[in-house]
């Protein structure tokens, strides 16, 4: 592996490395019940939420066991934890494209959900801060800057696989995809050992080298009140960002853009997610990131009443408010909890900060879908008191200066 000069293995291979392996992860599980759920649905004789609710059951297993792959990852690096990752995606892939029964899709999905708890963003944030300490800032972004073309990429895809196949082998084929790329990237581009990467000590130039992180945090580690806040944050800006995605387009066309126009509008999301990436990577990569954090909680707040007051014509608008935001929170995911705790015990902090949130993320596409169901464009008060939420518990956390290089 290519290194610096003073032993830091080089960004750009890892970032990329990961980047593509997050863009696969994300497209073959967050985002395939989009386009796979209502023929899944319609050849098992089930109703579609059924086949939502087995996607869920994914949820909540990453949110079960996310806490014990941070923690390995913390003592061992991410190599070995995101290898075996790519192998459940492909054994729950494979295993959800035989589904013959709504219980073998369940079972599916579980098995893909134990993947999710080892192969998403968390699991990448914490090999980074593992790989560079402080100074992972910078590679997260990148990451993400890179997964977030994952639904225009994959999508389309997954989208021209079911049309001209079936949905079944969408599923073969992202498995497949999962051994044949994702498999290669975890296991070559991600340092081996400890040794491989710089420790916390040598990272800040000091000649003694700490002992490995624990693995295990202790119960004050976990029960505070900026892991509180923290949990709090995320499970309300997941919540906002799994309701707009499962519910958007629909959400437009009730506050009074036509059926073109909204899915116009709602693809508008991810380019500006990488926008709002781009800006935390640029103009804001000098500001503490509880600032960006603060500034990005209230784009979704400010576009949501816009659109309550003027409805249609300020569609675009708030498509693009909350997409920047969200862009920017994703980013906050990782870098949060390094600025306020610092990279030991990282993988198992964002492990526990983030399971609440994956429950939360679970739940949105249904409670959001009632609420429109019964009040309509003012079912989007709830998400803009989350997102109110989500900037006092911000407010309430304290800045503390990142250590080590500036960030």
């Amino acid at each position: 592996m290519t290194s610096t000069s003073h032993g830091t293995p080089a960004k750009l291979p890892i970032v990329i490395g990961l980047g593509t392996g997050q863009t696969l992860a994300f497209g073959t599980t967050l985002y395939l019940p989009a386009i796979l759920a209502e023929p899944m649905a319609i050849e098992l004789g089930i109703p579609p939420g059924w086949a939502f609710g087995a996607f869920s059951l994914a949820l909540v297993f990453a949110a079960l066991l996310g806490p014990k792959a941070g923690a390995r990852i913390d003592q061992f690096g991410g190599r070995t934890v995101l290898a075996v990752s790519s192998l459940i995606f492909a054994a729950g892939l494979a295993l959800l494209g035989t589904a013959d029964s709504l219980t073998m899709m369940c079972v599916a999905w579980c098995v893909i959900g134990v993947g999710m708890s080892m192969g998403l963003y968390e699991s990448a944030f914490a090999t980074l801060s593992w790989i560079y300490g402080h100074d992972a800032r910078g590679p997260i972004t990148g990451i993400t800057l890179i997964a977030g073309f994952a639904s225009t990429i994959c999508w389309p895809i997954t989208a021209g696989l079911e049309a001209e196949f079936d949905w079944r082998t969408a599923c073969y084929f992202w498995a497949a995809m999962h051994i044949v790329l994702g498999l290669p990237l975890n296991l070559f581009l991600i340092p081996r050992t400890k040794g491989d990467a710089p420790t916390i000590a040598e990272y800040n130039k000091s000649k003694p080298v700490p002992a490995p992180p624990p693995a295990k945090l202790s119960r004050s580690d976990i029960f505070n009140m900026p892991m509180i806040l923290l949990a709090i944050v995320f499970a309300a800006s997941w919540f906002t960002a799994t309701a707009m995605a499962a519910h958007l387009p629909r959400l437009l066309q009730i506050s009074g853009m036509d059926a073109a126009g909204a899915l116009i509008a709602a693809s508008l999301v991810g380019p500006a997610q990488v926008a709002g990436r781009l800006a935390e990577f640029g103009l804001l990569k000098k500001m503490h990131p509880l600032i960006s954090s603060r500034l990005s909680a209230l784009t979704h707040p400010i576009g949501a009443v816009l659109l309550l007051i003027f409805g249609g014509p300020v569609g675009m608008l708030f498509t693009s408010l909350h997409g920047i935001g969200n862009g920017i929170l994703t980013i906050a995911k990782g870098t949060l909890p390094l600025a306020t705790f610092g990279p030991v015990g990282y993988g198992a902090r964002q492990g526990y900060i983030m399971a609440p949130s994956r429950f939360a993320q679970a739940a949105a596409p249904f409670v959001f879908g009632l609420l429109i169901d019964d009040y309509g464009q003012y079912a989007i008060l709830l998400t803009i008191a989350l997102g109110l939420v989500t900037f006092a518990a911000l407010m309430m956390l304290r800045h503390r200066p990142v250590s080590g290089n500036a960030d």
